[in-house]
């Protein structure tokens, strides 16, 4: 099984959606390897499964997502809905009119530093010195030479764009192709007036035939070309008018393409920027809507947020002890909640040892409950130098992890079946160091791999779960 890519296709359904699929696609596209490096691990995620190999008008290989991101009119900014990758040529129009002409110009939205210097970049720029840290020249001095991803890691700097993001588009960093991006005509993303704020409102554009098969169309395009099509990742606003559009969607996927697993992680942000009363009244509304149809036409459904609750009085944000980030700031949520995400999918897109999809949702959908919860340690908290014992060992009765679907941890322990990724600890760092006959502190001090630790720690955890 692990010869043999098993695709998956990504559909992001929202603003917010958007904004956690972009800082996913970003981590994917920073961990891709273009070609061979000698100087780095070969990766043990397969990359391919995400991404399609194409060919520009002028022969270049591309590597794009198999993506469809639906948004509203006015969400992208300075992106082109065709994006630039391609450069499509259209032939320009034939005008017999031979009355006055009277032209209207809007001046063109300013790009921030981050996308100014990305193109750049693809113009052949590079970028002089004197715009990096002395550290950053000095690690670019030992990187690889040869490779793509080592241009790339030459022309990184830091950057702070929490004052000049105002979409998902202003930070994303990879190249989309023509037929990923989708725009909503129909309603604004701006404004007081032609706004999707209602699961109906949602619900009823797959009934209009212009809409279905535009759609149809997008998903025809990346689903032929995939030889062992898995299933499909929905990621789909939960609070506003996206959480209707993702039941129909999801329902087309369940009706069309029978036998594919449909992984549907309903997104909340923790607060809105122009949020009242009624408002709040919608957003509960919809994602109650939205939590039963959704879990109703996918394989597993996962709601993700940092919110401590779903409800319109919900308790505090969620918080990790080694991350600090703006609860206010949509840029910072969606991030904090896209790096859980990159490794919440692990299991279906490794290397070795991988299970599909579909093999999940058997495991999780005991007697046909397709809800399933998520926790996460964003960072994982182990301190350099110690070991995977010592940080479980050191918590005593509380959990490492935090709940990232906004319903609370389940406080007896009880759990029909869970999946753990752990992520960034390798070697001997994931087993004690004991010196011989020294007393072990714990009993998980005892095991010599890695999983056996972690596996020892959930049993003793969670003793209800099948093993």
């Amino acid at each position: 099984m692990g010869s043999v890519c098993r695709e998956v296709v990504t559909l992001q359904l929202g603003h917010y959606a958007n904004y956690v699929g972009t800082h996913w696609w970003n981590l994917q596209d920073a961990s891709l390897r273009y070609d061979a490096d000698p100087h780095n691990p070969p990766s043990e995620v397969r990359s391919d499964a995400l991404f399609r190999e194409g060919l520009t008008q002028s022969g270049q290989t591309t590597y794009t997502p198999r993506l469809i991101a639906l948004d509203l009119k006015g969400s992208l900014n300075t992106l082109r809905q065709e994006g630039t990758l391609y450069e499509l040529h259209r032939q320009g129009s034939t005008f017999t009119w031979e009355g006055e002409v009277m032209t209207h110009e809007e001046e063109p939205a300013v790009k921030n530093v981050f996308l100014q210097d990305l193109e750049r970049l693809d113009q052949g720029e590079v970028l002089a010195e004197g715009e990096f840290s002395q550290q950053q020249q000095r690690e670019q001095c030992r990187g690889a030479e040869g490779s793509v991803n080592a241009s790339v890691e030459r022309t990184q700097k830091l950057f702070s764009l929490e004052g000049s993001v105002r979409v998902w588009s202003d930070f994303l960093r990879i190249h989309l192709h023509p037929r990923s991006i989708s725009v909503i005509h129909q309603y604004n993303h701006d404004g007081e007036t032609n706004r999707m704020e209602a699961f109906g409102q949602g619900e009823a554009l797959l009934r209009e035939p212009l809409f279905l098969e535009e759609l149809e169309d997008r998903l025809h395009f990346f689903v032929e070309e995939c030889d062992y099509l898995q299933g499909f990742q929905v990621l789909c606003d939960l609070q506003d008018g996206f959480s209707g559009l993702g039941s129909g969607v999801t329902e087309l996927l369940h009706d069309e393409y029978r036998g594919r697993g449909v992984f549907t992680w309903g997104l909340g942000p923790i607060t809105h920027p122009d949020t009242s009363p009624v408002k709040d009244v919608f957003h509960l509304l919809n994602s109650v809507l939205g939590v039963v149809s959704l879990s109703n036409h996918s394989s597993l459904f996962c709601p993700l947020s940092l919110r401590g609750g779903l409800g319109r009085r919900p308790p505090p944000h969620i918080t990790f002890p080694h991350l600090q980030y703006d609860p206010s700031l949509w840029y910072h949520s969606s991030a904090v909640l896209a790096t859980a995400l990159d490794t919440l999918t692990l299991p279906y897109r490794t290397l070795k040892d991988s299970a599909t999809m579909g093999q999940l949702a058997d495991a999780f959908a005991v007697s046909g409950r397709k809800v399933v919860t998520a926790c996460g340690a964003v960072p994982f908290p182990m301190m350099l130098g110690d070991c995977l014992p010592n940080a479980l060992a050191g918590f005593g009765e509380a959990l490492p992890w935090k709940p990232l679907s906004a319903c609370g941890e389940q406080s007896d322990g009880r759990c029909f079946a869970q999946s753990v990724s752990l992520r960034g600890v390798e070697g001997q760092s994931l087993v004690s160091q004991l010196a011989p006959g020294t007393q072990p502190p714990s009993p998980l001090h005892c095991y010599g791999s890695g999983e056996d630790v972690l596996t020892a720690y959930l049993q003793e955890r969670y003793p209800g779960t099948p093993r």
